[in-house]
């Protein structure tokens, strides 16, 4: 085989961007079989809660930045926990066509449910790897990442 012919070789389960796709949803789905099955929340919904719960009083359209959700995704899920008495709205003093959410304290409660759970989970998961792995992993990741962010900045 020429080195042209192998260039043009495609597997998939060695793509790196299809490798952390499944990756991601894996461990997302290991994540969120504790809050579906425990409190009835979407992987929407918990993304908000979280983003909420770490950066209060956020747009929707940050919301959808700060959680990688798409507009439609955020909408509902906002609906969804407004209607169960989780977020708050609040007019934008600065630009009243935006709302401004929060946590209820209702949505503060549940959340701190639900964190030792994921927390206690994740914990589960890096314990796959030793400590010198962990390290490496997370710094291999933030290398990835700024590249990425690099080469979507040229």
């Amino acid at each position: 085989m020429t080195p042209e012919e192998e260039d043009n070789i495609f597997e998939l389960q060695t793509f790196l961007p299809y490798q952390l796709a499944v990756l991601a949803d894996a461990v997302s789905q290991s994540i969120a079989d504790l809050y579906q099955k425990n409190f009835n929340l979407s992987r929407a919904e918990w993304r908000i809660l979280a983003a909420l719960g770490d950066k209060a009083d956020m747009s929707g359209k940050e919301l959808c930045a700060y959680t990688t959700l798409d507009k439609m995704q955020v909408s509902r899920a906002l609906a969804s926990l407004e209607k169960n008495g989780h977020i708050l709205r609040k007019a934008n003093a600065k630009d009243r066509r935006n709302q401004v959410l929060r946590l209820s304290n209702q949505g503060t409660k549940l959340l701190s449910q639900i964190i030792p759970l994921v927390k206690e989970r994740e914990k589960l998961l890096i314990n796959a790897l030793n400590k010198d792995e962990q390290k490496a992993y997370f710094q291999m990741c933030q290398k990835i990442y700024h590249q990425a962010q690099k080469i979507l900045n040229t």
